[in-house]
């Protein structure tokens, strides 16, 4: 049983290959943070290892192991492990060349336990110049029984020559209903909390079933839009404290980041989507009643400049410009609640 939920065409592509026993050498698997890249290589995995008439079975030895991952035979290699198998430190940036050479030894061994080894790339855009090289290699003369198995959420940060040797497969964004329907029957979620998870996380489910079993995820959105409220009602220099507050935050965990700035468009867009009587789509379900009041305080035309100074400073933190003075812009887009009244 493949445990991916959706990405039926995918599922397709790879069942067909499997039962004409013409798998890639090397799959890149490309779409959002918590698509579901990583479940479909696992599956992937038990697949070509599995012992069962119907792979992947997800019951027999090979496939509970992958499962657990403690099969011998599939490896995942990113910034969470070195060559050692042992916890990389913090400073970590890039997957390095010795992870990759580490990997090119234990492809040229036979598998270990089970028909076919598989070797899982996470944030394969991190590799370094030279791990990318190295690896480049090693996808140019891949060894009998061996799959590769890249993910990544920006294939344009691949060297082109790599992405080449790669069947490119891609997993699209969920629908609110697949989601929803997945967390109440594979993950027994109250139908209340799956509608609201469904909606905030996009269509990538790994984060909803995060969130489903860890409720300071939901704890720290609800923060973080009580702030978002607070630099509404301030005047300019509180706005402006935020902005260089935010600033830091963003110096620290660039990473986690852009689901604060997530936060503020799905807020500003459940406004749009309230003005213009589309409250079927607001992704905030759980204060519909706060912004429909606050709703009334702007004009379609200050909350679309909002919006588009919110994608704008977006892109631009992605340009690594000065993260402060385009956090200052951000906040003099903001209408001033003397400005509303009177606008």
């Amino acid at each position: 049983m493949w445990e991916i939920v959706g990405q039926s065409k995918v599922v397709s592509l790879l069942q067909h290959s499997l039962e004409k026993q013409a798998t890639a050498h090397a799959y890149l698997l490309v779409g959002p943070r918590h698509v579901g890249k990583m479940t479909l290589a696992r599956d992937l995995a038990k697949a070509l290892n599995c012992t069962a008439a119907e792979p992947p079975c997800g019951e027999c030895d090979s496939c509970q192991k992958i499962a657990r991952g403690k099969h011998a035979d599939v490896q995942v290699i990113g910034l969470g492990s070195n060559d050692n198998g042992t916890a990389e430190t913090r400073s970590q940036a890039e997957i390095s060349i010795e992870q990759i050479r580490e990997l090119q030894h234990s492809a040229n061994l036979p598998p270990f336990e089970g028909k076919h080894k598989a070797f899982i790339i996470d944030q394969a855009e991190l590799l370094s110049h030279e791990a990318a090289n190295c690896l480049l290699k090693t996808l140019e003369e891949p060894s009998p029984r061996v799959v590769f198995l890249l993910m990544t959420t920006n294939e344009k940060l691949l060297p082109a020559t790599v992405i080449s040797r790669c069947q490119r497969l891609e997993l699209s964004p969920l629908t609110a209903t697949e989601v929803e329907t997945a967390l109440t029957t594979r993950w027994g979620t109250v139908p209340d909390k799956a509608r609201l998870l469904a909606r905030l996380c996009h269509g990538c489910l790994g984060w909803a079933i995060t969130a489903n079993g860890d409720d300071s995820l939901l704890q720290d959105r609800t923060n973080q839009l009580e702030k978002l409220l607070g630099i509404i009602d301030a005047d300019n220099e509180g706005r402006f404290d935020h902005a260089s507050q935010l600033a830091t935050q963003f110096t620290q965990n660039r990473d986690g980041f852009p689901r604060v700035i997530e936060l503020w468009l799905d807020w500003w867009r459940d406004l749009l989507l309230i003005k213009v009587d589309r409250t079927d789509l607001v992704t905030n379900v759980d204060l519909l009643d706060n912004l429909t009041s606050r709703a009334q305080d702007y004009t379609l035309h200050q909350i679309r400049r909002v919006i588009d100074s919110i994608q704008t400073t977006r892109d631009q933190l992605k340009q690594n410009v000065n993260p402060r003075l385009a956090l200052e812009v951000l906040m003099l887009s903001i209408p001033e609640k003397e400005a509303v009244k009177n606008g």
